[in-house]
């Protein structure tokens, strides 16, 4: 079966131990970058599908990928969250905008 997209570290290392072989290659960064983007739309399609914690699990997973391959420092992640926050809110409240 061909599936073309990336996947967890020990993925290959799993088929293998069901006595399958994985045909795999390491991607470039180019490809890494959009594989990554491919894969955050598929988790977040399963999330809308199966609104478990697992799948909110492997968006998160995604999201550290990207955040660690983009070099974007965690306490500045962070802080620039905060900031919109403060401006802007955040989504506790529920408000759905009808009109403007």
């Amino acid at each position: 079966m061909k599936y073309n997209k990336l996947v967890r570290d020990k993925i290959p290392d799993i088929i293998k131990s069901k006595g399958e072989v994985a045909k795999i290659h390491v991607a470039d960064d180019i490809e890494y970058w959009q594989k990554l983007k491919e894969k955050l739309q598929e988790e977040v399609g399963e999330f809308m599908v199966d609104e478990s914690t697992e799948e909110i699990t492997d968006i998160l997973e995604v999201i550290d990928a990207i955040v660690d391959f983009k070099k974007i420092d965690k306490k500045e992640l962070e802080k620039v969250k905060a900031d919109k926050t403060e401006k802007r809110g955040c989504f506790k409240k529920k408000i759905i905008l009808d009109e403007s």
